[in-house]
C-alpha cells in the first residue's frame, strides 16, 4: 500500500501571512489538526493546533482580554510554523511514512510531488492502513502460532491452511526476543477452528492464542 492510497488529497493550506485566529478557525471548521504552509505552490512549513496555542498569550498574563485579542490578531502563521518540514512522496510505502513519523516524533507529513503539495498523511491514516492490512475489521478466525524462525516454516503453515480449503485474510510475523522463534499471526476466513488446530498440531506447530468474530453480518 502506498501513501497515495491513504493520504488526504488536495489538503487545506495556509500562507505564512495567514493570521493565527484565521488558521485556528479553519482547523476547527474542517476538524483538522495541522495545515501545510505554502507560498504559491512551494511548501515552506507546517503548523499544528498545538503550535498556534503555544504562541498565544498565556491565560495567566496580566494583559486585558482586549489586549490579548489585539496581540493574537496581529500574529501570523509564520511565527508558529515549523519551517522546512519533513515530507514524503505519494509513491512511498505506508511503512516508510510510519517509520519517518516515528523517527521524527511527528503526527503528519505533507505529501509532495514535483515540488507541489498534493496531499497530507497523518498518524490516523497510518493506523487505518495497518488495521486494513491486518484484516482486523474482517470477521473470521485469528490464530497465533509459535514456530521456528527459519526458511520454509511459513510455507508449511500456509500449506496446512490451503489443504483445509480456508482462505487467509492476513498474515504477520513477529520475531521473539530469543531470536530463533517467532509468532505467526493469521486471520482466516472461517469459524471452524478444530480441524485447522488439529492439523497444525499434527505438524508440530504450537497454537498459543485463538479468537474469532462471527462471519454473519460483518460485511463479508
Amino acid at each position: 500500500m502506498f501513501v497515495r492510497n491513504r493520504m488526504t488529497a488536495n489538503p487545506v493550506c495556509v500562507t505564512p501571512n495567514t493570521p493565527i485566529p484565521e488558521a485556528l478557525e479553519l482547523m476547527i471548521k474542517r476538524k483538522i489538526r495541522r495545515l501545510p504552509v505554502t507560498e504559491g505552490q512551494k511548501l515552506v512549513g507546517i503548523v499544528t493546533q498545538l503550535d498556534l496555542m503555544r504562541v498565544s498569550p498565556s491565560p495567566a498574563t496580566s494583559l486585558s482580554i482586549f489586549e490579548i485579542h489585539y496581540l493574537i490578531s496581529r500574529m501570523t502563521v509564520k511565527e508558529a510554523m515549523t519551517k522546512d518540514p519533513a515530507t514524503i512522496s505519494p509513491d512511498a510505502t505506508i511503512e516508510e511514512a510510519a517509520l519517518l513519523m516515528r523517527e521524527r516524533g511527528i503526527g503528519g507529513l505533507p505529501v509532495v510531488e514535483n515540488g507541489k503539495v498534493v496531499g497530507i498523511i497523518t498518524e490516523t491514516d497510518i493506523f487505518d492502513s495497518f488495521i486494513e492490512l491486518l484484516g482486523i475489521r474482517r470477521a473470521g478466525l485469528r490464530l497465533t502460532v509459535q514456530a521456528e524462525d527459519q526458511p520454509g516454516v511459513l510455507a508449511e503453515i500456509t500449506q496446512v491452511i490451503k489443504e483445509k480449503g480456508v482462505n487467509i485474510i492476513s498474515l504477520a510475523v513477529f520475531p521473539l526476543p530469543e531470536g530463533n522463534k517467532a509468532n505467526v499471526v493469521l486471520r482466516l476466513k472461517t469459524e471452524a477452528e478444530k480441524p485447522i488446530l488439529a492439523e497444525l498440531e499434527h505438524h508440530g506447530f504450537k497454537v498459543i492464542h485463538i479468537s474469532k468474530t462471527a462471519l454473519t453480518g460483518c460485511g463479508e
